[in-house]
């Protein structure tokens, strides 16, 4: 498995990649360390509730998403962000249409190859 990304990464030259029904993603830079993808989400689509051992922080680049995280659910809007530590279940509902920017740490290498 490559363990880290081409230096520049261009939206335009990037395909995005089916991540769920309504959700596509890029990936965006990574290394065995780090990890960013950008996640496109139409209205109504859902990501849907799940754990994973990675530290992740997400910033509302646009749109509107109503979040649980840990149980407790929030309206995040442009310009937010979350924060959601190793093994907590999270997930998120896209109430209009937008953009994510997740970043992961480590990286995940599921996401890789796909």
């Amino acid at each position: 498995m490559k363990t880290c990304s081409e230096k520049f990464i261009f939206e335009s030259n990037k395909e995005w990649e089916p991540a769920g029904e309504g959700v596509t993603r890029q990936i965006m830079g990574y290394d065995g360390q780090v990890m960013l993808v950008k996640v496109q989400f139409t209205q109504g689509a859902q990501g849907y509730a799940h754990a994973h051992y990675h530290t992740q922080t997400t910033y509302v680049a646009s749109g509107k998403f109503e979040f649980t995280v840990d149980g407790e659910t929030r309206v995040v809007e442009a310009g937010d962000g979350i924060y959601i530590a190793p093994d907590v279940e999270h997930g998120c509902k896209c109430l209009e249409a937008g953009i994510l920017i997740d970043c992961f740490s480590p990286m995940r290498a599921d996401f890789i190859g796909k």
